[in-house]
């Protein structure tokens, strides 16, 4: 299971049936859970912690220290959750004491080729970074959410739930859940719908949340009105989500 040209630190935990292929690097800290696999030509560096059934494919490099500058070599970690796919080429790193001490992703995520995760990240479920998306350092990204290839996120920045960027975007600020973004610098261009559809959002909430939509983008109301009027027309769970992603965005959302 594991290719006699593998160097594997002896106190790395791998699960019994963990296969490693040739000329991959695992040093100590690092924990490895059952029924992953693991490319050749990968260097995976601790503490760091991979849920079960990973596949990381050949040159990924997770689990490296960051490239702040104020790192010092301090002992922060990279924890990931079960079921995720790591392709080509794609950088995964530590957090920083600064900050969480911790680059945290879930479970069921796709990181497409040359995928970069900085420092401090926080990831949730079922995401798709596609090639060459770059993550800053302190970037939160939600569950079910899509960034185009080539699309760069800017330190501190969210990006919401469901949301989804088209290929290319330069995202400054804040992406509400639901939506959809897209350009340089990043704009609103409507809900994602195909994506709230393809979920199973009923039609009750797709409508709802579109109203919505229209109230912050298209009536010309402050952001606090728009918050205000929503919430006194709609008692759904969904319009209250996407309420509060706008609410708790403390680098303004995307105009």
């Amino acid at each position: 299971m594991i290719h006699p040209t593998a160097l594997v630190d002896p106190t790395a935990r791998l699960a019994d049936d963990v296969e490693v292929g040739a000329f991959t690097v695992i040093g100590p800290d690092v924990e490895i859970g059952e029924g992953s696999v693991i490319g050749p030509h990968v260097v995976i560096k601790g503490p760091t912690v991979l849920g079960k059934r990973t596949r990381i494919f050949q040159f990924a490099s997770v689990g490296e220290e960051c490239q702040d500058k104020k790192y010092a070599g301090e002992p922060t970690r990279l924890v990931m959750g079960d079921d995720n796919v790591v392709r080509e080429g794609v950088t995964l790193h530590r957090g920083t004491v600064q900050d969480r001490s911790e680059t945290t992703i879930g479970s069921r995520n796709l990181f497409m080729a040359y995928v970069h995760v900085g420092h401090d990240c926080v990831i949730g479920d079922d995401c798709i970074l596609a090639n060459q998306v770059t993550l800053a350092g302190h970037v939160v990204v939600g569950n079910h959410a899509i960034l185009g290839g080539l699309s760069a996120v800017h330190q501190f920045c969210h990006f919401g739930d469901y949301a989804m960027a088209g290929g290319g975007s330069i995202i400054t600020k804040d992406t509400p859940c639901y939506m959809m973004i897209n350009g340089n610098p990043a704009e609103a261009r409507g809900l994602n719908l195909v994506g709230l559809k393809r979920r199973g959002f009923s039609r009750e909430a797709i409508s709802a949340l579109t109203a919505s939509y229209k109230l912050v983008y298209r009536q010309g109301l402050t952001v606090e009105q728009a918050l205000e009027e929503m919430r006194s027309r709609f008692d759904l769970a969904e319009v209250t989500h996407f309420a509060d992603s706008i609410e708790r965005s403390t680098r303004g959302i995307v105009r």
